[in-house]
């Protein structure tokens, strides 16, 4: 595989094709890291990579980021640049015995004085063994590993790996950057673009991001002659836009989930909206939003608004029966009520403490006096003595411990003065009073 400007195998560089054969994005690869673009916070002079190069101490390193922003390109780049041979393999297609191979290769480069820089294109397909594999090879010199990956290091790559290894994160390439390609595409074409300014910017968009993406686009573009420079409808009409980068069990989509949830927690209701219908044009399963959505209501809103919870599960019934695309405006609505509803995480924050407590204090029983007294074992054991019901009291109120005997009363539950919390906090402190006033007596 190849990446931004990737070279071709070594294998086939004796049939390479004329120059003008050669796709553009191959044509227009960068012979020095001064020509990559769109990633100077690695390759400045004060950068990660400029300053291990300008130290001759190049350290194993782990690329993390979207596809085209050029992992490939830098990687064989700092191979010329340390003076190192450059081996590429794709975790996608090498086995165990490939890697041998690689490996033995490098000892024979380095007995006569040659270093060698690895690049495992998709690294995180590796399993924990293979990725252990690499661990002593890296650590007696045989090679310096570079790593390509485009989900989370952190999730993906075990910890051994990531402890001998320095995580640089690529960026996909802003508007800037992707100006500066077609740039020097039209350079290398000899050819301007067949295309009206706004079209110009709807055809940077279509990249989304994707140096070689926009790369391919230029290509379909350069084989067309239009009578006039196509606007962005004309443009929309003859390429396809690029599909969004979403991996329904990868980084993006806990990205994305994430942003819902948090513009949701903060009362953006027009944020909120972006994010979900990021996901739903990105093919996210409809139900799972519907179950997230739901759980923002009860770990974000909860009490502060009653209705929250019950809204969000009348939304997902009403996509169950609608289905899509219909369906998704009830989860659309779900979204913006949230939103702008009172927030609160006092139930959240007292379950979770409550649950806690419960784990630290293992078996210890309730005290007798709320016990059911059944039988007359129970009874000669004092199950039910001295219960007091509360109906009897002229407040409704006993005021009686409910804790385990000897636990000190904790106090879990913590209204806010938001939403309906504030009728809730009038309650717990209203009980509280007739507790203490119980206490005194």
């Amino acid at each position: 595989m190849t990446d931004l400007f990737g070279d071709l195998p070594d294998t086939a560089r004796e049939q390479a094709p004329e120059p003008r054969d050669r796709p553009l994005a191959d044509r227009l690869r960068p012979a020095r890291l001064s020509e990559v673009i769109g990633q100077d916070h690695l390759l400045g002079e004060d950068a990660p990579l400029g300053a291990m190069l300008a130290a001759n101490a190049l350290s194993s390193l782990i690329f993390w980021g979207p596809p085209g922003v050029g992992k490939t390109t830098i990687a064989r780049l700092l191979a010329d640049a340390s003076d190192r041979a450059f081996v590429q393999i794709s975790a996608i297609f090498s086995g165990v015995s490939e890697l041998r191979k690689v490996f033995e290769a490098a000892k024979t480069r380095q007995r006569i004085g040659q270093g060698t820089l690895l690049f495992v294109d998709e690294i995180h397909r590796f399993n924990k063994a293979q990725q252990d594999g690499f661990l002593p090879h890296m650590e007696d010199g045989t090679i310096v590993l570079v790593g390509a990956t485009t989900e989370n290091p952190s999730f993906e790559l075990n910890s051994a790996l990531l402890s001998r290894s320095q995580v640089l994160v690529l960026r996909r390439l802003d508007p800037q950057a992707l100006e500066e390609l077609a740039a020097r595409a039209e350079q290398m074409l000899d050819k301007k673009l067949p295309l009206t300014t706004t079209a110009r910017t709807a055809l940077l968009e279509m990249a989304d991001g994707d140096g070689r993406a926009l790369l391919n686009l230029i290509e379909q573009l350069a084989s067309m002659a239009p009578d006039a420079p196509m606007d962005p409808k004309e443009l929309a009409a003859r390429l396809q836009r690029r599909a969004a980068q979403y991996d329904k069990s990868g980084d993006g989509h806990y990205n994305l989930i994430s942003a819902l949830h948090k513009s949701v927690r903060g009362s953006d209701p027009d944020a909120a909206m972006y994010w979900l219908a990021r996901m739903l044009t990105a093919g996210e399963d409809p139900r799972f939003l519907a179950r997230r959505i739901t759980r923002m209501a009860t770990e974000d809103i909860g009490l502060a608004d009653p209705q929250a919870t019950r809204l969000c599960l009348d939304a997902w019934a009403t996509y169950e029966r609608l289905g899509s695309p219909e369906g998704e405006l009830a989860l659309g609505q779900a979204v913006i009520y949230l939103a702008l509803a009172p927030k609160s995480n006092a139930a959240y924050v007292a379950f979770k403490q409550a649950m806690r407590l419960a784990k630290e204090t293992g078996s210890e029983p309730p005290p007798k006096h709320i016990l059911n007294a059944p039988t007359t074992l129970m009874k000669d054991e004092g199950y039910g003595d001295g219960y007091a019901y509360d109906h009897d009291a002229e407040d409704g109120f006993s005021g009686q411990h409910y804790f385990p005997d000897g636990m000190e009363r904790p106090a879990f539950y913590a209204p806010p003065e938001r939403g309906y919390e504030r009728e809730m906090k009038k309650r717990v402190e209203y009980f509280a009073k007739l507790r203490a006033r119980r206490e005194e007596n």
